[in-house]
């Protein structure tokens, strides 16, 4: 029998907080309960080659197992086929909880309709699941990343406001990269409409690939030369492909290239002044809540979502966490005062003479 969740407001500390309450059908197929102590939680990622998805990894890992839960992790390595093959192994396995970092959040609609016939919920991890019933989202606010990007943007261009940019989108089978492009497009389109703004370039970087931002920087190079002054890359990933392409050239530092995740080699090339700035998200926040969230879901425990966010089909219950530009300026009270990266890695191209005060 398909699950179904009860989305009621709720009103906590006299109205402080105003949450969505997801509740359980009693009657679900799952064996789960609130006695049982083995929860098992399937964990299927899009990904595990870049940095960022290995932290998340071990910290959602870590944390379940501290509440008692064994984790199951597969990765699809980019692959649709895959993933949806790895989901029905957790299912198989007879997971009580199913998490998913969906390579293509369209097609893991499938993967949600198919667990629910088992009486799993499932929780769509950093990006979207759409078209489907989903039970819960928990991610950043994607279109505040992008707007962040682009305020970021806008404010240091030689120029203030003014300026000719490229604009690399992240893969377009993620809905992110749909998010991150929405906030952007609310920062730049009134300066693109005066015309203070112009997109000499742009395109989608599949699988968000840094070959494939560095062929599309190379294209707009081929068409304009380097006659320009930004490079709105997406995330870190794409903004390396960029920067290679822009080291070849001889203009690596000259023109502003923007980021996001705060990868290790992405703070490096900040502080050593290559990329301009990224998005820290605190990731280890995201891994922990969403285990501590695929816990309770597993054992038909409430859970409070601070909004819902419409995916196609329902709105479905949603935790957001903020996110913070990060530039060379506040890279040690950001990242390193997180303990995201060590201080010596991240400066670890600076001579020491060079480096800011730790603080």
């Amino acid at each position: 029998m398909k699950l179904r969740i009860g989305l009621v407001i709720a009103s906590l500390l006299l109205s402080l907080l105003i949450g969505l309450t997801l509740s359980r059908d009693a009657n679900s197929n799952s064996s789960a309960d609130n006695t049982r102590d083995n929860l098992r939680i399937g964990f299927s990622m899009d990904t595990q080659k870049e940095a960022r998805w290995q932290r998340d990894r071990d910290v959602f890992r870590a944390t379940a197992e501290s509440l008692g839960a064994e984790v199951f992790v597969q990765s699809a390595n980019s692959d649709d086929t895959r993933q949806m093959q790895d989901v029905q192994s957790l299912l198989s396995n007879n997971v009580d909880v199913l998490v998913i970092v969906p390579h293509n959040g369209a097609a893991m609609a499938k993967a949600v309709n198919l667990a629910h016939e088992s009486g799993t919920p499932v929780i769509a991890y950093d990006r979207m699941i759409t078209g489907c019933d989903l039970d819960l989202y928990i991610s950043f606010d994607n279109v505040k990343v992008g707007e962040a990007q682009a305020r970021y943007l806008v404010d240091n261009l030689p120029v203030p406001g003014k300026g000719k940019i490229v604009r690399i989108y992240g893969a377009n089978t993620d809905n992110n990269a749909y998010l991150f492009k929405e906030g952007q497009d609310n920062v730049l389109r009134p300066y693109i409409e005066r015309g203070d703004i112009e997109v000499i370039h742009e395109d989608w970087a599949e699988n968000w690939k840094p070959e494939q931002a560095k062929k599309i920087t190379n294209a707009a190079i081929t068409r304009h030369g380097t006659r320009f002054d930004a490079i709105l890359a997406s995330n870190d990933g794409t903004a390396g492909g960029a920067i290679q392409a822009l080291l070849e050239e001889g203009v690596a530092g000259k023109i502003l290239v923007t980021g996001q995740d705060a990868d290790l080699v992405a703070c490096q090339r900040i502080v050593s002044g290559t990329q301009a700035m990224t998005i820290y998200k605190p990731l280890k926040e995201l891994a922990t809540r969403a285990a501590e969230a695929a816990v309770a879901l597993g054992k038909r425990k409430p859970l409070i979502a601070s909004k819902g966010i419409n995916n196609e089909k329902v709105d479905v219950p949603s935790i957001l966490l903020d996110v913070v530009a990060v530039s060379k300026e506040n890279m040690v009270e950001t990242v390193i005062q997180a303990n995201f990266h060590p201080f010596e890695e991240v400066y670890k191209n600076v001579p020491e003479a060079e480096r800011p005060a730790r603080n």
